[in-house]
């Protein structure tokens, strides 16, 4: 997607830039991502469960990411994504695009279709990323030099620890650091060229 989730989900709260500053600081590595995840999923507690559809439904997609899922697959790559977002977004997005599979959070829903506030799921720690590639790479039988990673914030540091191919998509600098390859420009085309 092209740009975050949550932050989608704040505008119609009018918390858009308050939950926005509570990411940046956790995609810049200055806040623990599960506290800053909890934080910002409290702000969107009674959202109505049909408008947060209708906004997962219309997320934009970043540019190619279309022809980058098809252009991987067609080298004989599995697609997985990993989102310290939702799956209520994820999931659509990865039907859209042709995704294999998805591990995301989950926002929690009252009786009314209301969200509580509260959260839960795979992706909640900063290390969540990491441990979940290295159970996937085990259960398909590969090894770091077969796995390409692409990240763009603090919580995907874990994950590229383990690949030998590390990408750093229009990402923040403690990202970069620790990345083999960084693509400036926002399309994700640009990966195919690395592969």
């Amino acid at each position: 997607m092209d740009g975050e989730t949550i932050d989608f989900f704040a505008r119609p709260l009018g918390l858009e830039a308050e939950v926005s500053a509570i990411t940046e600081e956790a995609m810049a590595g200055r806040l623990d991502f599960f506290t800053a995840l909890i934080a910002r999923a409290k702000l969107l507690k009674g959202l109505d469960v049909t408008a947060a559809k209708a906004i997962c439904l219309s997320l934009p997609m970043m540019p190619g990411a279309k022809e980058t899922v098809t252009g991987l697959k067609e080298r004989g790559y599995r697609v997985i994504c990993f989102s310290g977002g939702f799956r209520q977004a994820t999931e659509p997005a990865c039907l859209k695009l042709g995704i294999d599979a998805d591990f995301a959070n989950f926002l929690y829903a009252d009786a009314n279709d209301k969200l509580t506030g509260e959260v839960g799921g795979e992706m909640m720690y900063g290390n969540a990323k990491g441990d979940m590639i290295v159970r996937l790479q085990h259960l398909m039988g590969i090894g770091r030099e077969d796995t390409l990673v692409v990240g763009d914030g603090a919580n995907d540091l874990s994950m590229f620890a383990h690949a030998d191919t590390r990408v750093a998509f229009n990402a923040r600098p403690i990202l970069r650091e620790a990345a083999t390859h960084c693509v400036d420009v926002k399309d994700l085309r640009e990966i195919l060229k690395i592969v």
